[in-house]
């Protein structure tokens, strides 16, 4: 919106100093971050005393695990300061003639929404179980086919293959052509399809993620800054003309608004980890934890580095992992012994940690630090052919 005011400004023959600087991804990209983590930290107190005075806060179930019950009634919810943060950063500074921009805050508004009605179920209806397995995955499931249509109808994106980035080969490209086991225009249906499915997959995939990671202060929040910095720094690369050729990365006109935004989404969560850090004022509940996976799994969609992420968001494939093991090893020895077994003490994999008496700020920064490293690695492997 900046950008489009000073444009119309300059039509009038209005201008002024330092105006041509919105011109430029990397100054856009560091005022979205900075508005955010000041709209953050800002609206941030207000909503968790509103959400205090309404006694709108967390209902733990006893699970057994260390200092767990000191905090029933910590605010939930608190998602929304992320939300509110990222729209009002990305509205003013984003490019709002860009297609990456209107399918990331269709994004972020799906995913609140879902999130949003989860945690009303649970909070007001008093229904631990908030909307169905499901029906969320119906909803998911529903973004993940919308952004495929916008992807396949916009001018802007569509390109004549449908080629992603993938490490460890030459060029660093990956034609999804060649899972296609039809040539001809069938193929081209049938390559269509194939991409579809992975951009559904990627989308619910990683929201279902972030949101199972959500079980101790600062551990979601902390990690997906990791993880869209990284994103955006990539972006910002694939959008440059001249910088993507030289370090051999698929270039992407216009894959820097998704660079601007990632800097507003990184910013809020930087702002709200001021309040959710051990021990956390407030929780983000599905509303936070749910957007935040979403949009991580389209803004790699959308930049083409989709198959990177089960090494980028290895936090969140392994805490996904933990619990489809312990599902998988519960039932399978119910069924054998009349009683079911579990492989870990306790799943999610951070609850298994807690559960051997690791305290809670350690365990998160060592997956902090384990997010770290797997995010330097996604840098790194885009050298290594």
């Amino acid at each position: 919106m900046i950008q489009l005011l000073i444009e119309w400004l300059q039509g009038l023959g209005v201008d002024f100093p330092g105006s041509g600087l919105t011109g430029y991804i990397s100054f856009r990209a560091a005022l979205a971050a900075a508005i955010s983590i000041i709209l953050a930290l800002f609206i941030g107190r207000k909503i968790i005393a509103t959400l205090r005075r309404h006694q709108i806060g967390e209902d733990i179930r006893d699970l057994g695990l260390q200092g767990q019950m000191e905090k029933k009634g910590t605010p939930t919810m608190g998602g929304v300061i992320i939300i509110l943060s990222v729209l009002v950063s990305a509205l003013l500074v984003c490019d709002l003639r860009s297609i990456y921009t209107w399918l990331l805050i269709l994004t972020l508004l799906w995913c609140g929404l879902l999130g949003f009605a989860d945690d009303f179920i649970k909070v007001f209806r008093h229904n631990k179980e908030g909307v169905s397995e499901r029906c969320k995955l119906f909803w998911q499931i529903a973004l993940g086919l919308t952004v495929a249509l916008a992807i396949c109808v916009s001018p802007s994106i569509q390109t004549d293959s449908v080629v992603t980035t993938i490490p460890f080969v030459k060029a660093h490209e990956f034609d999804y052509s060649w899972l296609s086991p039809f040539k001809g225009q069938a193929g081209v249906y049938c390559t269509w399809a194939i991409y579809v499915i992975m951009i559904v997959l990627v989308v619910t995939a990683c929201s279902n993620g972030a949101n199972l990671t959500d079980g101790m202060d600062g551990l979601s929040a902390g990690t997906s800054v990791i993880i869209g910095t990284v994103i955006g720094i990539m972006a910002w690369v694939s959008g440059d003309a001249v910088n993507a050729p030289y370090l051999n990365i698929m270039y992407i006109p216009g894959a820097g608004e998704v660079a601007v935004f990632m800097a507003s989404f990184c910013g809020a969560l930087l702002g709200f980890l001021w309040f959710n850090s051990y021990p956390a004022q407030v929780f983000m509940g599905d509303t936070g934890s749910l957007t935040i996976g979403g949009l991580i799994g389209v803004s790699a969609i959308l930049t083409r580095k989709e198959l990177l992420l089960p090494i980028l968001c290895g936090i969140f494939v392994i805490e996904s992992l933990s619990v489809i093991v312990q599902r998988a090893v519960f039932r399978c020895t119910k069924r054998k012994y009349g009683k079911g077994r579990r492989f870990f003490l306790m799943a999610p994999l951070h609850h298994h940690y807690q559960k051997m008496g690791i305290p809670e700020p350690r365990i998160v920064s060592r997956f902090w630090i384990v997010g770290i490293l797997l995010g330097v690695m996604t840098l790194a492997i885009l050298k290594i052919r």
